[in-house]
């Protein structure tokens, strides 16, 4: 009798499990349907990004290679190019080969090549703060006071490893335009930084010493 009732209900299993599957052929066919279309999408897409992260590295070494005083102009479109790929890598690097070379003066235009960098190009949270100096570094002898405090403020407002660089140019912008008191609060910052770069840090302290002392 209890064998009976076992084969009836793994019968009455087996049925409902065959009447699930019928029931909802069309959503578990739609379910496994996403699920292979999402990771031939991710899978493509990794791809796709490898093959384009080598076209770029290869486009500027070849760049950079032929880079001689008769193809300027030329080096400058490619690189201004690479910079507008707004790859993490690359674009810096193009950016960097402009200012080293000088192949841009204009400072505007070369603002706008940063203004891509930090505010468009996905790039670990300490590379941005890197190019945020370089770029406050660039205009040091151009900009007012506003305008340092504006690029710089990212990083003097965060913990970042280049907070006590941000520090010291903002101190010594402060001191060669004599503003001296302005300085040295800025040079007491670098000093009471705990993660100050050591030598920023002693930089700094000689400058309190030697110049800011009264």
């Amino acid at each position: 009798m209890d064998e009976d009732i076992s084969i009836i209900n793994s019968n009455t299993r087996n049925e409902k499990i065959k009447n699930f599957f019928i029931e909802n052929k069309i959503k578990l066919f739609s379910f496994l349907l996403i699920i292979i279309l999402s990771l031939i999408g991710f899978f493509g897409y990794e791809e796709f990004d490898k093959r384009k992260k080598i076209s770029i590295s290869d486009e500027y070494n070849s760049i950079v290679m032929e880079f001689d005083d008769s193809n300027k102009e030329i080096t400058k479109n490619k690189l201004v190019n690479i910079v507008k790929k707004k790859d993490p890598t690359y674009s810096p690097l193009s950016l960097y080969f402009i200012i080293d070379n000088n192949l841009i003066t204009d400072n505007e235009k070369i603002n706008t090549l940063f203004d891509i960098l930090i505010n468009d190009t996905s790039l670990e949270k300490e590379i941005k703060n890197l190019i945020i100096f370089k770029k406050a570094l660039i205009n040091a002898d151009k900009y007012d006071e506003g305008k340092m405090l504006k690029i710089l403020s990212p990083v003097i407002n965060s913990d970042s490893v280049w907070k006590s660089h941000a520090l010291h140019l903002m101190a010594e912008f402060f001191y060669f335009n004599a503003e001296k008191q302005k300085a040295k609060e800025f040079f007491n910052q670098i000093v009471n930084l705990e993660t100050a770069n050591p030598d920023i840090k002693q930089q700094a302290q000689k400058r309190l010493n030697r110049d800011l002392s009264e």
